[in-house]
């Protein structure tokens, strides 16, 4: 490990696979495309990065839903061989959630990362109690992942469609009752007043968007506005705080460059990043091994 003033990083990254579950599965990948099984739907979708060919080409012909882009690979609109409702229930472990067909190609959740769910759940478990705040929230799952384990949770997103929907995610997994808080905010802003009023926390989670809006108009940039952001998240952290969470989607980044920004606004507090690439692996038969297809990129910071 690399040693300074700065929290060590791990020597080397690390890919955090995400294979099949009972209501996920990432069937077959190629032609600039991948095919996944969502709960009962086959869903084609966008993968520019998948340069090879399908290793299962008949597995492709009867999708159930195909995003077709126009220009951006997040603009253009769904083909149904049958429309679906407008919502479907999903679930990761004991957390239950709503799939849904968005305008910008998404399912209203990201499955590669169930390996920082998995992750989170095991650092809540290890500590119950502690007090976490989600910034970028989106629909909830990584903040109900938490609220499960026994996490006070703070959820926060700019969006007040994907607050909602993150709050239904918490009825229908039996969590409505749990301690968490749901604000539509701007991130900035929130972390700023918490600052100004002392408040701290045990773990905080970040995960913003490449370009973004908040409800007033305010412009999010990820390369010039999240190093203020992350050192103002390092403010918050108590003590005794027991992790930070920070991934990114934009093709410009590595999970290398997200560790040394982090390490930087944790200077002074010990223990150790974990960084690389979130990646979902296809499905493989007996005797093959199977393809994985890296998505995003993370920095992990976790106490000793």
């Amino acid at each position: 490990m690399s040693h300074g003033p700065f929290p060590p990083l791990s020597d080397l990254a690390e890919v955090l696979t995400t294979g099949a579950w009972e209501d996920y599965a990432l069937l077959d990948s190629g032609d600039g495309r991948k095919l996944e099984r969502y709960g009962p739907y086959r869903v084609v979708r966008p993968e520019p990065q998948c340069f090879w060919k399908p290793a299962r080409p008949y597995l492709w012909h009867d999708a159930d839903a195909i995003f077709d882009p126009s220009g951006d690979e997040d603009d253009g609109r769904w083909r149904f061989s049958q429309r679906p409702p407008e919502t479907f229930e999903l679930g990761w472990q004991n957390v239950r959630f709503h799939g849904r067909f968005t305008s910008f190609r998404h399912l209203a959740f990201f499955p590669e990362q169930a390996a920082n769910w998995a992750w989170l759940k095991g650092r809540v478990q290890a500590r119950p109690a502690m007090r976490v705040l989600n910034l970028f929230g989106y629909t909830g799952v990584a903040s109900l992942v938490c609220a499960a384990a026994g996490a006070e949770v703070t959820h926060v997103d700019a969006s007040k469609k994907s607050v909602a929907w993150a709050r239904e995610n918490a009825g229908l997994s039996g969590l409505a009752e749990r301690p968490v808080r749901w604000i539509v905010e701007d991130a900035r802003k929130y972390v700023a007043r918490e600052l100004k009023r002392g408040s701290r926390y045990d773990g905080i989670i970040l995960d913003p968007p490449k370009y973004g809006r908040g409800p007033d108009g305010d412009v999010w940039r990820l390369f010039e506005d999240l190093p203020a952001l992350l050192a103002d998240c390092a403010g918050l952290l108590t003590d005794q705080a027991d992790f930070l969470l920070l991934n990114a989607y934009a093709a410009r980044i590595s999970g290398l460059s997200l560790a040394h920004l982090m390490a930087e606004s944790l200077s002074g507090r010990g223990g150790v990043i974990d960084w690389g690439e979130l990646a979902l692996a296809e499905q493989a038969s007996d005797g093959e091994a199977a393809r994985r297809i890296g998505l995003s990129f993370f920095a992990r910071w976790r106490s000793r």
